[in-house]
């Protein structure tokens, strides 16, 4: 295997685990005033991701960053084209950190609930964008005989793409609710699995849709071997939801989520950004780096690498009980305000009082 194949795999995982962690954060944020119906309900919720949502965010971070480095022209093709969309996210990622930090700084409804309003806008509007901007990279964009993006804002709005955004919306909506119902104890469990019956209803047509509609389109026999198995997982996890078996749910919708993301980029492959003309198409081979910049990352990223996945698993673990409202059965343990990052407050921790 040549390294620019090994990266192309690496983004891929990068991107997965993005998804598949930032999924649940993303689906949390939009459930916060649909489960939550008073404060202590509403910040129960929120310290469910309060202690990892941004360090799920580094994810997004090292992604980027690794696309920059070992494929920079489809980092350059891709930001200058998908310009708008791009930014719209980032906006929408900062206004969501910005509402985790502050809805807790003043004792006021109004104020909480702006701030309410500012981390549904922040998980919506990713939720949404980043299966429109996927959408359009596998289907193809304008790029002309120097590789540059030659279309317009336009040229990005069609039916699958939207198909794509309104697929990584309702499963990202399932995987938050899923993840609510095994984090939290009480009535808010039993909602949570509740709206993931809904949720995932919608969920199954759309994810059935876009999978059904990439293989025909850039199938392989791959990818119709992930998207069989993502829909196996997708429909297996709203059976054992049904009985109440969380881990499983949680671990079934995520495992669809792996499997889509995965069915995107084995479709992908070899191209990295597709043409509308074939012969402008940008792959790994005339995307990449040199040699030697593939070799240096390569090794970079097999010292630190570990380091940070065992860091990142070390934070789970120790946050890994049931967050209760008020107390209850479990005396669990959780930041002082719900918003609270792990590296962006201090880490005193209460504890719930039984009711």
């Amino acid at each position: 295997m040549d390294l620019q194949d090994l990266w192309f795999i690496a983004i891929a995982l990068l991107w997965t685990g993005y998804f598949f962690l930032e999924g649940f954060g993303f689906g949390v944020g939009m459930l916060l005033s649909v489960l939550g119906r008073d404060e202590d309900e509403r910040r129960a919720l929120i310290s469910t991701i309060g202690p990892v949502w941004d360090g799920n965010e580094v994810w997004l971070i090292v992604a980027a960053g690794a696309t920059f480095a070992s494929f920079p022209l489809w980092y350059a093709t891709l930001f200058s084209g998908f310009y708008l969309p791009l930014l719209v996210i980032l906006v929408a990622l900062i206004l969501r950190g910005v509402a985790f930090e502050y809805r807790g700084k003043v004792d006021s409804t109004r104020w909480r609930t702006n701030w309410d309003r500012a981390i549904l806008f922040g998980s919506v509007v990713p939720a949404v964008l980043w299966g429109f901007v996927f959408g359009n990279i596998i289907r193809g964009v304008p790029v002309n005989a120097d590789f540059d993006y030659a279309g317009g804002v336009w040229n990005l709005l069609n039916i699958y793409s939207l198909v794509g955004g309104l697929t990584t919306l309702t499963l990202f909506l399932l995987h938050g609710a899923l993840f609510i119902a095994l984090k939290t104890a009480g009535d808010i469990e039993v909602r949570g699995r509740q709206v993931a019956e809904r949720v995932g209803l919608a969920a199954v047509v759309l994810t059935a849709v876009f999978l059904v509609w990439t293989q025909v389109e850039r199938g392989k026999t791959p990818t119709a071997v992930t998207a069989l198995l993502g829909g196996a997982a997708l429909l297996s996890a709203l059976v054992v939801n049904r009985v109440g078996r969380e881990r499983w749910a949680f671990a079934l919708s995520g495992a669809t989520i792996a499997l889509v993301t995965a069915t995107f980029f084995v479709a992908l492959y070899p191209d990295v950004l597709p043409s509308t003309n074939p012969a402008y198409s940008l792959t790994v081979d005339n995307a990449r780096s040199t040699d030697y910049t593939l070799t240096i990352l390569t090794w970079v990223a097999v010292i630190f690498l570990p380091l940070v996945l065992a860091y990142q698993a070390w934070t789970y673990w120790v946050f890994r009980q049931r967050i209760t409202v008020r107390g209850g059965p479990d005396q669990v343990r959780s930041p002082p305000d719900a918003g609270a990052g792990t590296g962006q407050r201090d880490r005193r921790r209460r504890i719930a009082r039984t009711r």
